[in-house]
């Protein structure tokens, strides 16, 4: 979801919080879990990439916000995958969870790819690579 689109979402009460996921969760699961309550627009499970999984929770527009009230009044306490779930509404902080509370997308700069991904702190390799250029040069 966009930024913009997003914050609407969130001010209309549309986007629920689905917290208590199990690993086995994915977002199939998620929207057969929760599409009783209502058509859904998108599902969102942000994922921990060095970990390969998602972060144990994600969030679910629905087209209207009854439905999601609806959804947090059914869910919330309920099991999935033997695990009891925390379902509420949205709030903007928690959407912030999906990019840092940043309105561009993470990708679009390599250092959050090194950092976070490829385990490479851009800090670090520099000073590595300083005190290779010292060795080399006798320093």
């Amino acid at each position: 979801m966009e930024a913009a689109v997003q914050a609407s979402a969130v001010a209309s009460k549309r986007v629920v919080f689905v917290g208590g996921l199990a690993e086995a969760a994915n977002v199939s699961l998620l929207r057969a879990a929760m599409i009783p309550f209502g058509p859904i627009a998108s599902v969102d499970m942000p994922m921990d990439y060095v970990e390969g999984k998602h972060r144990g929770f994600g969030f679910v527009e629905y087209e209207d916000a009854e439905d999601a009230e609806e959804a947090v009044f059914n869910m919330d306490g309920g099991e999935l995958l033997g695990k009891t779930l925390k379902v509420s509404l949205a709030q903007a902080n928690q959407l912030h969870k999906l990019s840092d509370g940043k309105t561009e997308a993470i990708w679009k700069s390599d250092e959050w790819f090194q950092k976070n991904v490829a385990g490479i702190d851009q800090d670090t390799e520099f000073s590595k690579n300083q005190e290779d250029a010292k060795a080399l040069l006798g320093i």
